[in-house]
């Protein structure tokens, strides 16, 4: 049997979901993308991509690849590629990302920080190796 790790993920598919309904505390951890149309407080980590739909309620201290919010999100999010707001999104927190996009209609009460990308693997390979 494959280690959990040796699996090869689509990012593209939603891997997990909250449905409307639905109502979880505690610490969150995924691959792939990962969905919430419930109501989720903790903590959140991915190196993917996490989506709060319409319904949606997250406050949580989260630390993802990419974030799309048609929902609301309460707390401070870091995102290591990008942040989306879309027209129904709500935001209230802390925001730091290198990428912020922000729909027309999207409410947004936060302090903003958009820092530096990272280099891919090959851009900082051939920063060290001439």
């Amino acid at each position: 049997m494959k280690d959990v790790k040796d699996r090869k993920v689509d990012e593209s598919k939603i891997s997990g979901f909250f449905d409307d309904g639905t109502e979880f505390n505690g610490e969150l951890k995924f691959t792939g993308s990962f969905r919430v149309d419930g109501f989720f407080k903790g903590r959140i980590e991915s190196e993917s991509q996490l989506i709060i739909g319409e319904r949606g309620k997250v406050e949580a201290d989260a630390k993802v690849g990419f974030a799309l919010i048609n929902g609301e999100f309460r707390g401070t999010i870091q995102a290591s590629e990008r942040v989306e707001i879309h027209s129904r999104g709500r935001v209230f927190g802390t925001i730091q990302t290198p990428k912020l996009i922000i729909a027309e209609g999207a409410y947004l009460e936060a302090n903003c920080q958009t820092l530096e990308a990272k280099p891919a693997e090959e851009e900082i390979k051939s920063i060290i190796e001439p």
